[in-house]
């Protein structure tokens, strides 16, 4: 592999990773209002139910932040 199909390789998981956020805020964005019933993480994907019997889905590995991390991520 030779590095101009490396930097495309990295600028399509990039264009990728930015798809996917989008996609996840715009799913976040449906649950304001709601309270969330049912969380379940199944094998390739996290199902969050709301209380109007919506399902929403989550692709991909989103990550987390804790308490612990602040001090690393500012």
């Amino acid at each position: 592999m030779n590095r101009e199909e490396i930097l495309e390789m990295a600028r399509e998981s990039e264009a990728l990773r930015a798809a996917e956020f989008m996609q996840a805020q715009e799913l976040l964005n449906g649950m304001i209002g709601h309270r969330i019933v049912a969380a379940r993480l199944e094998e390739t994907r996290i199902a969050i139910e709301t209380d109007d019997g919506a399902i929403f889905y989550f692709y991909g590995f989103m990550g987390e932040e804790g308490p612990e991390d602040e001090g690393a991520a500012g």
